[in-house]
C-alpha cells in the first residue's frame, strides 16, 4: 500500500525530541495512566514478557517492571536517543530492557509475548492490518493488547488554521475508530473492545502550539509535505486564520481525540490474516502422523 509517512523523519523528530520529550508530554502521560488501568483486564494473571511498543522515555515500561517484578520487560522504540533516556526509569536492581527496533517490523520470536502495551505510537504506522499481524504473531495465544492513538479530530483547528494559508497538508492522516476495530480483527484479534477521548488543550498562541509539537517530536512526517520553510508569509496567514477560534479565557484551542482499544490473541490454531488472506498456524504436535508398518 502506498506510504503516507516518511519514517526517517519520524525517527529523526522523535531522536531530536528525547530530551525535550517529558516537559511537553502531559497529554501523552495521561493517556498512558488511562492505558495502564486497563492492565486489570489481566486479573490475577502474571505475564512473563511484557513488551512496550513506541516507549518513549520508558516511563510505563517502567510502571510494568514496578507491577510485574518478575516480568521481563521490553522498551522498543525506533529512536535511540529515546531509549537513552528510558535508561533513566530503568531501576538499577531488575532494570527493564531496552530495544531499538520498528513496530511493523518487530525482532522477535513467535509466540514469545503475554502483553503488548502501545500508547500513542500507532499514529505513525501507515498498514495496521499489517502491524497488529505483526503485534498477534509475538503474542502468545491468549496474549493480551492494549493500544492507544490519535483519532481524526486531533488537532482539527491546525488543518484548517493552515488550510486557509498553504495548499500542503500540515497535519497527519488519523485512522477513525471504525478502522482501528476493522484492523483489529482482521488480524484475527478476538473480543476487540475500543474506547475515544477528546482532550482540549490551550495555548497563548500558534508558535506556543508549534514550540510543543517539535518539543514532542510531532512534526509534520507526511511524504506529501512541504519539503521547505513554511516561510513568514505563511505562517502569518495560519496565525490569522487560528484567530477566530479563540477561546473565552483568550486561549487557542487544540483538540485531541484518543482512541483506545484493548484485543486477545486467539487460541492456537487461528490463522493470522495477512494481505487479505489466511495464514494457517499449526503446532506441529496437533498434525497426525502415520507410521508405515513394515
Amino acid at each position: 500500500m502506498p506510504s503516507h509517512f516518511d519514517p526517517r523523519h519520524v525517527r529523526r523528530a522523535f531522536s531530536r525530541a528525547a530530551s525535550s520529550y517529558d516537559a511537553a508530554a502531559a497529554l501523552q502521560r495521561e493517556v498512558q495512566s488511562r492505558l495502564v488501568e486497563s492492565l486489570d483486564y489481566l486479573e490475577a494473571r502474571r505475564p512473563e514478557v511484557v513488551l512496550d511498543i513506541g516507549a518513549g522515555t520508558g516511563h510505563a515500561s517502567a510502571l510494568m517492571k514496578k507491577r510485574w517484578p518478575k516480568a521481563q520487560v521490553i522498551a522498543l522504540d525506533i529512536a535511540l536517543p529515546m531509549l537513552d533516556q528510558a535508561r533513566r526509569q530503568a531501576g538499577w536492581w531488575k532494570p527493564f530492557q531496552r530495544l531499538c527496533a520498528d513496530a511493523a517490523a518487530l525482532p522477535l520470536a513467535d509466540n514469545s509475548v503475554d502483553v503488548i502495551f502501545s500508547n500513542l505510537c500507532l499514529q505513525w504506522v501507515d498498514d495496521l492490518p499489517a502491524v497488529f499481524a505483526g503485534f498477534r504473531r509475538v503474542l502468545k495465544p491468549g496474549g493480551l493488547l492494549l493500544c492507544s492513538t490519535f483519532g481524526p479530530e486531533t488537532l482539527i483547528e491546525l488543518n484548517e488554521a493552515f488550510a486557509a494559508a498553504d495548499d500542503r497538508p500540515h497535519v497527519s492522516r488519523f485512522a477513525q475508530i471504525a478502522q482501528f476495530g476493522d484492523a483489529l480483527m482482521m488480524a484475527g484479534f478476538r473480543d476487540p473492545v475500543l474506547d475515544r477521548d477528546l482532550f482540549t488543550l490551550t495555548y497563548e498562541d500558534l508558535p506556543a502550539l508549534m514550540r510543543e509539537l517539535r518539543a514532542m517530536g510531532a512534526t509534520n512526517a507526511r511524504v506529501d509535505r512541504r519539503h521547505t520553510l513554511t516561510g513568514r508569509g505563511r505562517f502569518a496567514a495560519a496565525a490569522a486564520a487560528y484567530e477566530p477560534m479563540r477561546l473565552a479565557d483568550g486561549t487557542l484551542p487544540s483538540s485531541w481525540e484518543v482512541i483506545y482499544a484493548h484485543a486477545w490473541a486467539p487460541d492456537p490454531g487461528a490463522p493470522i490474516r495477512e494481505g487479505g488472506h489466511d495464514v494457517a498456524s499449526v503446532p506441529v504436535s496437533a498434525i497426525p502422523i502415520r507410521r508405515k508398518q513394515t
